[in-house]
């Protein structure tokens, strides 16, 4: 589909030493044309929003950031809950690096692990950022190995921490490679570089998984040559990376998805997780409408995890924050982090875009959207579920951007509407190109007071595997719950689930044991003490979660982590295995 081109803002960035001036001056070539502001197109455009048509289960992809989280309150974890975040990328420890005119290190991902837990986010090291500029100051390899070894050991020795989901071997070495081999005539190529530096890592631990090759761009050519390279030296990524910073690069997110799996297969490999570890352009990172767009082409693409680029202060959630109080972009991650249960179809026309969501158990629609100005047109079908009327709620964001703070969405309108064949169509009057809006549909009457079933594939899920089952609530559970004892590879899922006031509470826990005889989880919530939840055997087999447990948790208003293991930190391990498919709290 043909995208015409939205407005785009005119400052620039700050110098910036992740960033080579080359690869800065294509991302922002687009930026010095049109002016901020700037009409955008003809109204009268329809995004089609299909309930009845599932694409994967809620997880947030696009809800992370480079450089987003650092100590202390910066963020503070109040502010990180509402986003749902999903993974980070950053430094390493011990880092060196000054990013963006800092004049002090900052981020160390050991440091920063115990918030991103507690937000209910993984995170990705970047190995390079021990070095203290961009490009990286690279002395020899006797230099980077030695760092490998520090960096490497101290992860290994961080037996508390969790959530290190994959070491990045280097940053843009389609870009930057070359000023090594400036610095060091024995640098040798990059696929070399990374065959060796893989090998070191796993000379210390076997483990946690490495990712690459972190690319600039996308480039065909570059990555049949990695990918080539990777399969011969058994050397290959877990999760491939690479960056979208270009002012329209969401264009081109399916496409590239494709292409890569396209290489995949040409290879004989099976496909693995893709990360795009910085998207958005220095002149839209703030703008909401574009970071719904990217939401809108990540969770079409299948893409695992995305970060918003560092293109300015770190610890803000990349321009979310300011004054750790929420901007204008921030509501549009909050709205696409209160969906829950299913991401559904959405067809685009013209500009106008979004990501939508249906919770059965909850009986909503969350549609999150914009790109267009004027007046256009949400049309929401498969409503029939929801009874013949619906109410719905529509909000919007302001347009600006990093330094101004937005205290609370605007809400336009709240309407009911009949159902009509399913259907319901919105008209949403003077559109911004540069807003995102919000439409919330639940029915007119018995809606819940707060959400109750939190589904384990929405949650986040470390070294287990979500999975589908037409016998499961909302179509799909965790599984392979497998490992314990040792931190890189226990198996755990943690619900982030949001309560209206400090009591005990009943946890329904649906799940399935296929093993013949009762297995046991640990349970802890809120990084307290675990104790031990059992499940008898279900004679319904794996992938069926026909079984059900009641246990008390005693949770605080708000905000809760509530965390079901098989391994974890100051927990034994579980015994035998269990499926999770939900859980209910009353």
């Amino acid at each position: 589909m043909t995208h015409l081109r939205p407005p785009v803002r005119t400052e620039q960035p700050r110098s910036r030493p992740r960033r080579t001036a080359a690869v800065l001056a294509a991302v922002v070539a687009g930026t010095a044309v049109l002016g901020f502001g700037a009409p955008a197109f003809a109204a009268g455009n329809t995004l089609t929003v299909n309930v009845g048509t599932t694409v994967r289960p809620v997880t947030h992809v696009a809800a992370g950031g480079l450089y987003g989280v650092d100590t202390g309150s910066t963020p503070p974890l109040s502010q990180l809950y509402p986003l749902h975040v999903n993974t980070f990328t950053q430094p390493p420890p011990g880092t060196q690096q000054l990013g963006n005119g800092a004049t002090s290190p900052c981020c160390d991902g050991l440091q920063v692990a115990d918030k991103i837990t507690a937000a209910g986010g993984q995170q990705y090291l970047r190995l390079p950022d021990i070095f203290s500029t961009f490009p990286y100051n690279w002395v020899s390899w006797p230099d980077w190995e030695s760092k490998i070894r520090t960096m490497i050991t101290a992860r290994v020795n961080a037996t508390n921490t969790t959530n290190i989901a994959g070491y990045e071997i280097w940053n843009e070495p389609d870009a930057n490679w070359a000023e090594s081999t400036k610095n060091d005539p024995n640098a040798g190529t990059y696929l070399n570089a990374w065959t060796r530096t893989y090998r070191d890592i796993r000379a210390i631990d076997t483990l946690t998984p490495i990712i690459g090759p972190g690319a600039s761009a996308y480039s065909h050519d570059f990555m049949v040559g990695f990918m080539t390279n990777a399969k011969n030296t058994n050397t290959l990524p877990s999760v491939a990376v690479w960056h979208e910073l270009g002012d329209f690069s969401y264009q081109d997110v399916q496409a590239h998805v494709a292409d890569f799996r396209g290489i995949e297969d040409s290879l004989g490999l099976p496909h693995i997780p893709i990360s795009i570890n910085e998207y958005a352009s220095p002149g839209q990172v703030d703008q909401p409408s574009i970071g719904v767009h990217y939401m809108a082409a990540f969770e079409r693409a299948g893409i695992h995890d995305a970060e918003r680029a560092y293109w300015y202060e770190a610890g803000t959630m990349d321009g979310l924050l300011y004054d750790n109080q929420p901007t204008a972009s921030y509501w549009a991650y909050k709205w696409y982090g209160d969906q829950s249960g299913n991401v559904v179809q959405t067809v685009p026309q013209s500009y106008l875009d979004g990501v939508a969501s249906y919770d059965a158990s909850r009986k909503q629609v969350n549609v999150v959207f914009g790109g267009d100005s004027g007046t256009n047109t949400v049309r929401v079908n498969g409503l029939a579920g929801l009874g013949s009327q619906v109410s719905v709620q529509l909000s919007s964001t302001n347009t600006t951007g990093r330094k101004t703070n937005q205290a609370a969405p605007n809400l336009v309108s709240t309407t009911t509407y009949s159902v009509v064949n399913g259907s319901i169509s919105v008209p949403v009057s003077n559109m911004d190109a540069v807003a995102a809006y919000q439409l919330l549909i639940t029915p007119t009457t018995g809606v819940p007071t707060y959400q109750q079933t939190y589904e384990a594939e929405n949650a986040t899920v470390v070294n287990a595997s979500r999975l589908s089952s037409s016998t499961a609530s909302n179509g799909g559970y965790v599984g392979r719950i497998d490992n314990s004892g040792d931190v890189r590879t226990d198996s755990f899922v943690d619900f982030l689930v949001d309560v209206p006031t400090a009591r005990s509470y009943t946890m329904t826990v649906k799940y399935a044991n296929g093993t013949g005889t009762t297995a046991t989880q640990g349970l802890a919530y809120n990084g307290g003490a675990f104790s031990t939840v059992s499940y008898p055997p279900t004679t319904s087999g794996w992938g069926n979660p026909t079984g059900s447990v009641d246990v008390t948790v005693q949770l605080k208003a708000g905000y809760n982590v509530i965390r079901l293991a098989k391994g974890s930190p100051n927990f034994g391990g579980g015994t035998g295995y269990a499926e999770l498919d939900s859980i209910r709290l009353q």
